[in-house]
């Protein structure tokens, strides 16, 4: 559990770019680097996290803290990954920002916009040779990431999970046929991973709790200024989300937005895409400045309201996911969602990735060494980091000073 705690800290204090870029630090870390599971069970997770309600790459943590150490390194994970975003958010939201104009801080978070890009490069091109081997996988990468691009909306792109789903268990069976067969034998060759054996049977508990606190929070709405109505506003937020990020933004606006300034809404935006770590913890910046007799209280209420319903379904479905995976037409499924996941990484990488960070051609030089270095030489997280942000501080500076 510390050694879970540890890693999941260390990429909270370095996890910038929103969830597409997550995603790329948690497979660098976690499969690439640590080896704590393979690159097929990674996909399986992702896929999940993509179905299912909630902060899509805070859950893809979660579960690899679940896989590594059970509930309490789930519990781990989360609180070491949050940790920091929650902190400066709920700082930032009692303190001056003044400081956030200056031309060096500008240029550090410029800099590592320009490493974000990089992390998402990265995991994109190995994902898909990992998840897009066959024609079938790379078309459907192509359809999800042209059409994400051209249309955008959160209907589009469920709707074509769901179709590449279809496609994935029609066409695909075959070859997630062999793969389960492959499986087994490595199973057996090992004697099987140690801890609980996957099923087919989902948690009740979890599940019956998440109900629970759903038809709970449709109650605590009309209670008007109390701890139970921030509770039940960022609860259902994080029920109604798929995909997390900035799709949560319209449905805390909806709810939140009445009882703060637009600026002030708008500003804990801005901050929260300018700080490590998952998109969600913008609530407890919200809950902050809702709950002005204890700032503190109202920043730990509405962020534990907005991840806990991704998590109490995650956790009642984790066995049974896996345990689905020995199925043939649904680990075909998998396949092709985590072929249209490729395609959404891929889009996310051109907008708002790209888009959002190379504004001049210095830019798009840095990106391509920083690239070259990263393909040619694999250096760790850290220096990375260290090296745009250095750089980006460097041109602010130099920037503010011409």
């Amino acid at each position: 559990m510390g050694e879970v705690f540890k890693q999941f800290l260390l990429l909270g204090l370095m996890s910038f770019g929103g969830p597409a870029a997550h995603i790329g630090y948690f497979k660098r870390r976690f499969v690439d680097d640590l080896g704590w599971l393979d690159a097929e069970r990674f996909g399986a997770i992702v896929a999940m996290s993509q179905v299912i309600p909630g902060p899509g790459s805070s859950q893809v943590g979660f579960a690899i803290g679940h896989h590594k150490a059970g509930l309490p390194g789930a519990l781990a994970a989360f609180l070491g990954f949050t940790l920091p975003s929650f902190l400066l958010l709920y700082l930032m939201a009692v303190a001056s920002l003044s400081w956030l104009d200056t031309s060096w801080f500008q240029g550090l978070i410029h800099g590592l916009k320009l490493m974000a890009v990089v992390v998402v490069a990265d995991a994109v091109l190995s994902m898909f040779k990992q998840f897009c081997r066959r024609g079938a996988t790379r078309i459907l990468m192509l359809l999800c990431a042209s059409l994400t691009l051209f249309v955008g909306t959160l209907a589009s792109q469920l709707g074509l999970l769901i179709l590449a789903a279809v496609i994935g268990a029609v066409c695909l069976a075959p070859s997630a046929l062999r793969g389960i067969d492959q499986d087994a034998g490595r199973q057996g060759a090992k004697g099987g991973e140690g801890g609980a054996v996957d099923t087919l049977r989902p948690q009740m508990l979890p599940l019956m709790l998440f109900i629970l606190l759903f038809g709970l929070s449709l109650f605590w709405l009309g209670t008007g200024h109390s701890l139970s109505q921030l509770f039940a506003q960022f609860y259902q937020a994080g029920a109604l989300v798929f995909g997390g990020g900035h799709v949560v933004l319209p449905l805390l606006e909806a709810s939140v937005g009445q009882q703060l300034t637009s600026e002030r809404f708008l500003t804990g935006y801005a901050l929260a895409q300018a700080v490590p770590g998952p998109m969600f913890t913008l609530a407890a910046f919200l809950g902050a400045e809702s709950w002005l007799e204890s700032p503190l209280l109202g920043a730990l209420v509405a962020t534990l309201a907005i991840f806990l319903p991704g998590f109490l379904l995650q956790l009642s479905l984790l066995r049974s996911w896996h345990g689905l995976m020995g199925r043939a037409r649904f680990r075909g499924a998998i396949m092709g969602i985590n072929a249209a996941v490729v395609g959404l990484l891929l889009a996310a990488l051109i907008s708002p990735v790209i888009a959002s960070a190379i504004l001049a051609w210095p830019d798009a030089l840095l990106v391509l060494i920083g690239l070259a270095w990263q393909l040619r030489y694999r250096p760790s997280i850290l220096m990375l980091l260290l090296g745009f942000a250095l750089t980006g501080i460097l041109l602010g500076v130099l920037g503010g000073l011409s």
